[in-house]
């Protein structure tokens, strides 16, 4: 299930192929309101949504 999440804040980049660590809050669905970095290739803002195929961190 693909849940929006909402870019708040981007961090940097990250290696050599483009890829952006973002902040993202998340919209919609169990994790709602949750802030979460995430890396994304290709342009990206602020204030564009995302769409994240997992929400679950990393332990």
């Amino acid at each position: 299930m693909s849940v929006p999440a909402k870019v708040v804040q981007i961090l940097g980049r990250s290696g050599h192929r483009g890829v952006q660590k973002v902040r993202c809050k998340i919209l919609d669905g169990r994790e709602k309101g949750k802030i979460l970095v995430r890396a994304v290739m290709g342009p990206v803002r602020i204030n564009d949504i995302l769409t994240l195929t997992e929400t679950e961190m990393d332990s």
